[in-house]
């Protein structure tokens, strides 16, 4: 209930009581020649089985829309005939064979553009943008870094509820709410208050760790008390989880919105990658982050104490640990990590008011994957999750990839039920 009031009184102070719904998916750019519009070129989207899905043309601002008939993965081509004498494209790409739409967002996609003839490391601000004519081993390294960077954002949650779950037990379904929570925050200071995106990123992450503590401090600590059975507060989180979503509908509106900074970059090839400099600190940070907590697990006296807890609360109280601290501290790292991943997650794809939820249950798997409770477990199913998502729409349609992924999850739960790195327990 805290997390609900804050983020009322946070995203009301910069965007109004607003009740708006979401206005449909679309597909729009600007195009742009050295700062000057370029209007009068044609572009025309189809989706991924050749059905066309909408055409326009760049009004003199250089601006084009093509609204879409609903969230999924699109073809975006540019009339190199309709460009301008003297203009081309710099990076020789004008067909984007893999634009993914999420529900309600508005996808801004980029065709850079310079004086015909020249080229330039530039891309789509999404990997996996090559032309229909690169090798399959393009779209194999694409689809590959593509999966790393999403396995990425997945790991950052997935630690921290697993954090959670192995010092409490409680399977955390608000957690994904703690996810979307990090965008808003950062969507409020950066576009809002006008605050640097990096600023507003850092502020972010601060406020989602605060709320991790106060949350456990005045609910979750409390029902902890009064012995809540774990089947009780599970639901409970059901509850909350839709509570604290639809508030951020409320608020923040059903559409689909970006961060005012490094929106629609330009990409930089890397040998067979294409990657947006952005998407590469944001990688750069998330690997930080996740080897900073899994060194203090691992390697101080805080982490020694976490793991004891997480073997036997009774034991680590008996030999003098304070349990409530360890395990206020693991909220409070858990709701700073899910902010973070967050604030990642609406610099790749946009910021809405259900961006979390939509990643939830793929963090469950990750978890369920890895072994519940372990934190190496969160990363390494984390990294099967995220790679196979993409990897297998190679072979599957993209529609069908998180379904994919999900089924690999009961193969191999099948075979070994406590997860790739988690431990067998006693029943009875």
């Amino acid at each position: 209930m805290l997390t609900a009031f804050l983020a009322c009184v946070m995203l009301s102070f910069g965007l109004g009581a607003t009740s708006a719904w979401a206005e449909g998916e679309a597909l729009q750019g600007t195009l742009t020649n050295n700062g000057a519009p370029v209007a009068g070129v044609k572009i025309k989207a189809s989706t991924q089985d050749g059905a066309p899905a909408g055409e326009a043309t760049s009004d003199e601002q250089g601006k084009w829309s093509i609204p879409v008939t609903g969230p999924g993965t699109y073809k975006v081509e540019l009339d190199v005939a309709s460009l301008p004498s003297g203009v081309g494209l710099t990076n020789n790409r004008p067909v984007l064979p893999t634009v993914t739409v999420a529900d309600g967002q508005l996808r801004n996609v980029l065709f850079p553009l310079g004086a015909a003839g020249t080229t330039g490391g530039s891309g789509n601000n999404q990997p996996g943008t090559k032309t229909e004519g690169s090798s399959s081993f393009d779209r194999v390294a694409d689809l590959l870094y593509s999966g790393l960077h999403f396995a990425l954002i997945i790991a950052l949650a997935a630690l921290g509820i697993s954090l959670i779950f192995g010092t409490t037990g409680l399977t955390n379904f608000a957690h994904g709410e703690m996810v979307t929570l990090g965008g808003l925050i950062t969507f409020l200071f950066n576009v809002t208050i006008g605050m640097p995106l990096v600023l507003s990123g850092i502020i972010s992450v601060a406020i989602g760790a605060a709320l991790g503590y106060f949350q456990d401090r005045a609910f979750w600590g409390w029902l902890r008390k009064r012995r809540t059975n774990l089947v009780t507060m599970m639901i409970i989180s059901i509850g909350l989880s839709l509570l604290i979503r639809y508030v951020f509908l409320y608020f923040f509106g059903g559409e689909s919105r970006n961060f005012a900074d490094y929106n629609a970059q330009a990409g930089v090839q890397y040998g067979p990658f294409l990657i947006a400099p952005k998407n590469l600190i944001a990688d750069g940070i998330a690997l930080v982050v996740l080897a900073a907590v899994s060194f203090a697990l691992v390697g101080t006296r805080l982490g020694k104490a976490t793991r004891a807890v997480a073997d036997n609360p009774a034991l680590a109280a008996a030999s003098g640990i304070n349990v409530d601290r360890i395990i206020r501290l693991v909220w409070t790292i858990g709701g700073g990590l899910a902010a973070l991943s967050g604030v990642i997650l609406g610099a790749f794809q946009g910021v809405g008011f259900q961006m979390g939820f939509q990643i939830l249950l793929l963090i469950f798997a990750a978890v369920t994957l890895g072994g519940f409770g372990t934190a190496w477990g969160a990363l390494l199913g984390s990294l099967v999750i995220g790679l196979f998502i993409q990897l297998s729409t190679l072979w599957i349609p993209t529609e069908l990839k998180s379904v994919g992924a999900l089924g690999v999850l009961i193969v191999i739960l099948l075979f070994r039920p406590q997860g790739i790195l988690g431990r067998r327990a006693r029943i009875g």
